[in-house]
């Protein structure tokens, strides 16, 4: 009996180890996911039909009051809607004209939340979609408050979700406030999260959210994360101690939000929003006002020189008046016109100079 339990430890050390250090056992678990899914759903079932009895059996004045409740908000929402329609048009008009095709709003889908790591010392949460769905390593998930995580581990028909509060865990933040950048880190603690490095005298106060700033290329920008909760400086220290509460709801969310971002490259994104561009120009039927004006310069500027015969007539004329005043015949053909060029100057001096000098010798 002794050398069977003697065995089987050592059996599974090697096998936590293997597990550990190698990705050998990694097809393993992907297939035993299978197997545990039926297990997740079983224990789920009494859960699921009591809240359909329960939903079956409501009374009468809660359905009516719960109606009216939400046709009160959904007429709020709706007049918010209105205007948050026009700020994402705006907001995509604005982008469109700075050659920009980030997304406003990224493609979602719903997940249910189905089990949670026994372990107390890891934050983790499996949730109904997997690799069959189109989750990918790293995809953020969040509620309906703010981010909750990012998917370390694909399965078949399951994933599981690393939560921001697990020690191993962190995200680029920024203070909506001011814009001020920091990194946001799991204390263990599902209630808490510590901003790490923050100078003593940084702009943080008490009740700033803090949002995602998109720097690791991993969450999406502008999400909720937390919400300061204290602030310590100590003079002694080059550093505060900054403490913040997560927006998400980690441990009471059932139903979260997968979150698809763009994998495009910066340049396929401004060439499609060039493209983009010019398809809506071309059905506004308006021309780019760049290309109409290039070519105008360069057909104008030889035409100005063309119409100036008038300066080689000028100067016949102009040869008569220095003629008369001057005595001697030979000094009207150093005379030169004013503004005129010098290969017509000189044939229209020399034939006025006999004129000249005919007339002096008859009187």
């Amino acid at each position: 009996m002794g050398v069977r339990l003697l065995v089987l430890v050592v059996l599974s050390v090697a096998l936590m180890v293997v597990d550990a250090r190698f990705a050998l056992l990694k097809p393993v678990r992907s297939q035993m996911s299978l197997v545990l899914m039926q297990t997740y759903w079983i224990t789920d079932l009494p859960q699921r039909l009591y809240q359909g009895v329960a939903s079956q059996f409501g009374s009468r004045t809660e359905l009516v009051a719960e109606n009216e409740k939400l046709k009160t908000e959904n007429l709020l929402l709706q007049g918010r809607m209105q205007k948050l329609a026009a700020l994402t048009e705006q907001n995509v008009r604005l982008r469109e004209l700075l050659n920009s095709s980030a997304l406003v709003n990224e493609k979602v889908e719903v997940a249910e939340l189905i089990g949670m790591d026994p372990n107390p010392f890891t934050h983790r949460i499996i949730i109904n979609k997997g690799e069959r769905d189109g989750v990918v390593l790293g995809q953020p998930v969040l509620d309906a408050r703010g981010l909750m995580g990012q998917v370390v581990e694909l399965m078949p028909y399951t994933s599981r979700v690393l939560l921001l509060t697990d020690t191993t865990h962190s995200i680029p933040v920024q203070v909506n406030r001011n814009g001020l950048r920091a990194i946001a880190s799991g204390t263990g603690n599902p209630e808490r999260l510590e901003l790490r490095h923050v100078a003593d005298t940084a702009d943080i106060k008490e009740g700033d959210l803090l949002v995602s700033s998109g720097l690791g290329q991993r969450f999406p920008a502008g999400y909720p994360v937390a919400t300061v909760k204290e602030v310590i400086h100590d003079s002694g220290q080059p550093f505060a101690i900054v403490r913040a509460v997560p927006t998400a709801a980690l441990n009471r969310s059932r139903y979260l939000l997968l979150v698809f971002s763009d994998n495009r490259t910066p340049e396929e994104r401004a060439n499609e929003a060039a493209q983009a561009q010019e398809a809506e120009d071309q059905k506004n039927g308006t021309t780019p006002v760049i290309p109409a004006t290039v070519p105008k310069p360069a057909t104008t500027t030889p035409a100005a020189p063309a119409p100036t015969p008038t300066p080689a007539t000028a100067p016949v004329a102009t040869p008569v008046k220095p003629a008369a005043h001057t005595a001697h015949p030979v000094k009207p053909v150093a005379a030169k016109p004013p503004a005129a060029t010098p290969a017509a100057a000189t044939p229209a001096v020399k034939p006025p100079a006999t004129p000249a000098t005919t007339r002096q010798r008859e009187e």
